[in-house]
């Protein structure tokens, strides 16, 4: 496995999601206290309360909890601490958000 670490800022991050990252997908998010691994199933820019805002909707590969969670990037992107994004089973990106 190929695995690439780069460190972003969190509005470079956001731009990496929203550029890189596709449907089926891997991406796996850790931010404050939570960790949420999941298979991408939809990445939208929507309008959340007058602004716009980076919606990534994933289901989580977790052993007790493998529901659907919509997750509002704008929201969290000063909390994230890592994303690891994994386009297929040959390639990881690990990003430390400063």
């Amino acid at each position: 496995m190929i695995e690439k670490e780069i460190t972003l800022n969190p509005e470079k991050t956001l731009e990496y999601i929203k550029n890189n990252v596709k449907k089926h997908d891997t991406l796996e998010l850790s931010y404050n206290r939570v960790y949420a691994p999941g298979n991408v199933l939809d990445i939208n820019i929507e309008e959340d309360w007058g602004d716009k805002a980076l919606i990534v909707s994933l289901r989580l590969n977790g052993e007790l909890v493998n529901d659907v969670v919509r997750v509002n990037m704008e929201n969290i992107k000063n909390d994230l601490l890592e994303v690891r994004h994994v386009v297929d089973d040959n390639k990881d990106i690990i990003i430390t958000v400063e």
